[in-house]
């Protein structure tokens, strides 16, 4: 497992940067009136400058990428029971996710800003967990069936 999570998390910092700049073009699209906005200007300030900005951001998007990566085989240990996977799951995935997003400026430095980004990130983190839960549900009668029927 600890082999699977180090392949993972390698595979993970690719996608994490793959993952961020996707939502730093869309977000360019939307808002930016036909500009390229790479990183938020409070990160552009804090930094000193658009590429320090950019760099720091790659890196935490990586970083981002690599831990969610590493931490997907929580999944596969059978010896733990699914709301214990769930919980850690969650744990490692709010405490990588939070502190990157205040670093990167994808929240406000306010307590509403910081509240206001962990309901959408909880909101957002339930409904794919109860999307993935009804199709691990599905599959898993599916093998039973199949077991029953032969």
């Amino acid at each position: 497992m600890k082999n699977k999570a180090i392949v993972r998390g390698f595979l993970g910092f690719p996608i994490g940067v793959f993952i961020s700049y996707t939502i730093t073009i869309v977000i360019s699209l939307v808002l930016a009136q036909g500009y390229y906005s790479p990183a938020s200007p409070e990160l552009v300030s804090q930094c000193g400058s658009q590429i320090n900005a950019v760099v720091l951001q790659f890196i935490l998007s990586g970083l981002l990428g690599a831990v969610l990566g590493a931490g997907s085989v929580i999944w596969e240990n059978d010896d733990w029971s699914f709301p214990k996977q769930s919980i850690i799951h969650f744990v490692i995935t709010s405490l990588t996710m939070l502190p990157i997003a205040y670093f990167s400026h994808w929240m406000e430095h306010t307590f509403a800003g910081i509240a206001g980004y962990f309901i959408i990130f909880l909101a957002i983190y339930i409904a794919i967990w109860i999307t993935l839960y009804g199709v691990w549900k599905h599959s898993i009668k599916q093998i039973n069936d199949k077991l029953k029927n032969g």
